[in-house]
């Protein structure tokens, strides 16, 4: 990886917007990013793919990951188990692009606490509003009135650990997505002009 580059630890609330940011963040700069794609226990949405979205394990397997000491941090989520595996990341790392980590806020603490070098970058994609939030997951159709309520306590919690002092190195607030998506290329910018300039250099 290119000299001072460190990965990149995204997280918000289930529908703050932070898959769609990265998605315009990877379109734009193709050659930049990896994503470290987690494991999960939950049924793949429709759309998603394995290996892709999530590699999507039976809880059997993922226990198995655990006990293996596979994990850099895995937390249970809604009844379904999440995790991001180490040879995930160091593979990113090593092969010239940012590793971006999208985890929930037990992965941001579990993160923290494993004292990865070089450390991350935290960045915490904000929602406007709890009833912002509310009305895209309902928009979504997938959830139940039992599953809604759970990401919304849970948004709660998310939001409540992001006001700490010192819990993220960036907050973006993504009420409008355009504005959202320039203050997280805004963030990125150097490390984006020396990853294009490390990739010229090596003729890629």
């Amino acid at each position: 990886m290119a000299s001072g580059i460190k990965p990149v630890v995204i997280s918000g609330p289930s529908g703050s917007g932070k898959s769609t940011l990265l998605n315009r963040l990877f379109k734009e700069f193709p050659d930049c990013f990896s994503f470290s794609v987690s494991h999960t226990t939950r049924k793949p949405r429709p759309g998603e793919e394995h290996g892709k979205d999530y590699y999507f394990v039976t809880m059997e397997d993922f226990q198995k990951l655990i006990a293996n000491n596979g994990f850099l941090e895995h937390a249970q989520f809604s009844g379904n188990r999440y995790g991001t595996s180490k040879q995930s990341v160091q593979k990113i790392q090593a092969s010239g692009r940012l590793c971006f980590l999208d985890v929930e806020i037990n992965g941001v603490k579990s993160i923290k606490a494993a004292n990865m070098s070089p450390r991350p970058r935290f960045v915490f994609v904000k929602p406007p509003s709890l009833d912002a939030l509310k009305s895209r997951l309902k928009g979504r159709g997938t959830e139940t009135e039992e599953s809604l309520k759970k990401r919304l306590d849970t948004a709660q919690d998310a939001l409540d650990y992001a006001s700490q002092p010192c819990a993220y190195d960036h907050i973006i607030v993504n009420d409008d997505v355009d504005v959202a998506y320039e203050k997280l290329k805004g963030i990125l910018i150097a490390d984006i002009t020396e990853l294009q300039r490390a990739r010229m250099k090596a003729g890629k």
